[in-house]
């Protein structure tokens, strides 16, 4: 069995090659736009250069590397950066996996696509995976379409992935998650905003992986939702989060939604109903408090 991932310098990237980097019988292949950040971590992973937005790329790369299962996390993922830049999200996000699409289904590649709770309008959550998309945004609205090219191609073997509100530790920079900023900022004495008005099943980026390995190793068919199983607010999350760390609650501060003005809007109930992944892929996700042990023991580790 030979992946081929891309965006393996991103969160879930990362964590896939992690879990697959030394797994028996897996030939693994990274491949991101810019240089490897692994490379001192994983001196023997094969790396190859991939800009999923250019065909002539992703056609030679694939006929090149001729992987069995390619796992496709590269996305142009911050919601307002896509609202103020949608032609750019629009080559990112439906573009490229047109490419990547249309080359998986000729070499006979299966292909597990990373997706969203934000094609979903938020009105009612947790969904299963049968829920009618209705995305608020333009990230949402490009996530979708590129749902629609994954089905919509003749003769290609897939799975999309969907997920809501990834957290965990990345290598080399990059941005932030909810349990980090709480945490970072209730050290520093700052208050903060936190909205109570909002729905996720929190996915911690070990069990997202996780989730895409057991699509790739079953080369299952159709869509699936990987998150966490506990459906709560960010306010939750951060309460947590600060007795977790024994930190100073009373910097919260409870608001809503229209607090904050974003270019992009979010749905204020998602969530997911993951009983389909638990029964037929054996998804067994960490609990929200299960998640933010671990990224103590990893960002101490790592300190």
């Amino acid at each position: 069995m030979k992946i081929l991932i891309t965006g393996s310098n991103g969160l879930l990237g990362q964590k896939l090659v992690e879990l697959l980097y030394q797994q028996p019988g897996i030939e693994l292949v990274a491949t991101a736009r810019g240089a490897n950040r692994l490379a001192n971590r994983y001196p023997t992973l094969r790396f190859v250069p991939l800009d999923v937005t250019v065909a002539t790329q992703v056609q030679q790369v694939l006929a090149q590397e001729h992987p069995t299962h390619l796992i496709h996390t590269a996305a142009m993922t911050n919601v307002d950066e896509c609202e103020l830049n949608q032609a750019s999200c629009w080559t990112q996000n439906v573009t490229a996996v047109d490419y990547l699409a249309a080359a998986c289904a000729q070499h006979a590649i299966h292909l597990t696509h990373l997706s969203t709770d934000f094609v979903f309008n938020g009105q009612a959550g947790p969904l299963a995976e049968e829920a009618t998309p209705d995305p608020l945004s333009h990230y949402g609205r490009s996530k979708l379409a590129a749902e629609h090219v994954v089905q919509g191609t003749a003769g290609l073997r897939w799975a999309i992935a969907r997920t809501v509100l990834v957290y965990g530790t990345l290598h080399g920079g990059g941005r932030s998650n909810i349990v980090l900023w709480v945490r970072d900022s209730l050290r520093k004495g700052q208050a903060i905003k936190v909205v109570d008005d909002q729905w996720r099943t929190p996915t911690l980026a070990e069990d997202l992986a996780q989730g895409c390995w057991l699509l790739a190793r079953q080369s299952a068919q159709g869509i699936y939702h990987l998150s966490g199983r506990e459906l709560l607010t960010p306010y939750q999350m951060a309460q947590q989060v600060a007795d977790f760390f024994e930190l100073d609650k009373a910097l919260l501060e409870r608001v809503d939604s229209s607090t904050f003005t974003q270019p992009g809007r979010r749905p204020l109930r998602t969530g997911f109903i993951i009983a389909k992944a638990e029964r037929e892929l054996g998804y067994r996700p960490h609990s929200f408090a299960e998640g933010i042990a671990l990224l103590a023991r990893q960002t101490e580790a790592s300190a």
